[in-house]
């Protein structure tokens, strides 16, 4: 199994140059792909609305502007558009980049997306309803010449994601239960190859000590994050000994989230750094 590292690229910006400047930086430094958010905007922590850049927007101006990155979704909302909409995108940006280099993930959304659908006049509906317009999504976007996975927890999606889909994505701790659902959504894969993948947030630096004021600076506080937002703070060893357990499970992705998502130096961490010390 090759293990291959991403980078979230941020996406709650009035501009798109943050996340060129990340992906050029990803690019340099040997970090396997980028994964964009897919949100229409987001709450700050004091309740302030954050813009949101669009995903395929975002995607394809990195695609125009790499030449080696994986481009990903992470994950692309089931919700937010018609199934052929999504695949006309997600098509365009292939013939940009080159189908090799794209990864989708696809999603039901949660409880937190309510607010940006109603904003927008698309409607939440039941978890049913959701499920049904995923499977559409995955039905259309399937065998169009890049693999299609499916995000979430819930045992409806992970059946879904190991029925019909060419991986599935787990966002966020804890470790065991990411061990547990991905045994058995690889155990109950009908389409090979299949790939596990696990995103979370982090903060990193060069030494723990780094890492612990950057997290401070940052607001950064574990105590009251619900287990899926829980962050990993530390230099690369503590950070490597944190994420190697999720690849001994089965991850052959791992897309980590920087808390300070604009810096590139991130990148310089994650492959120079962190990909060593996972590597074999």
């Amino acid at each position: 199994m090759t293990l291959r590292l991403g980078i979230t690229l941020p996406s709650f910006r009035d501009t798109v140059a943050p996340s060129l400047a990340v992906a050029a930086a990803a690019e340099a430094h040997g970090v396997d792909g980028v994964f964009a958010y897919d949100h229409l905007f987001r709450r700050a922590p004091d309740g302030e609305r954050r813009p949101a850049i669009e995903m395929l927007v975002m995607m394809g101006a990195v695609a125009a502007a790499t030449e080696r990155v994986v481009l990903g979704s992470l994950v692309a909302r089931a919700s937010l558009r018609p199934p052929a909409t999504l695949a006309h995108g997600i098509d365009t940006v292939a013939r940009i980049a080159g189908p090799e280099r794209i990864a989708i993930a696809v999603g039901a959304g949660d409880g937190e997306s309510r607010e940006e659908n109603e904003s927008f006049g698309l409607g939440f509906g039941s978890l049913e309803d959701r499920l049904a317009m995923l499977r559409d999504t995955v039905d259309t976007l399937r065998d169009r010449g890049y693999p299609v996975w499916i995000g979430g927890t819930d045992p409806r999606v992970r059946a879904m994601a190991a029925e019909h889909a060419d991986g599935w994505n787990r966002w966020g701790p804890p470790l065991d239960k990411f061990t547990e659902q991905a045994a058995g959504v690889r155990s109950a894969a009908a389409r090979l190859p299949f790939t596990l993948s696990w995103g979370g947030l982090v903060v990193l630096a060069d030494s723990d000590a780094e890492a612990a004021a950057k997290a401070e600076r940052l607001g950064v506080d574990n105590t009251d994050r619900p287990a899926p937002a829980q962050v990993i703070v530390g230099g690369p060893d503590t950070v490597a000994a944190a994420l190697r357990p999720y690849v001994e499970a089965g991850a052959e992705w791992l897309m980590l989230g920087p808390i300070d998502s604009s810096d590139p130096d991130n990148c310089r961490i994650i492959g120079a750094e962190l990909a060593p010390r996972l590597a074999g």
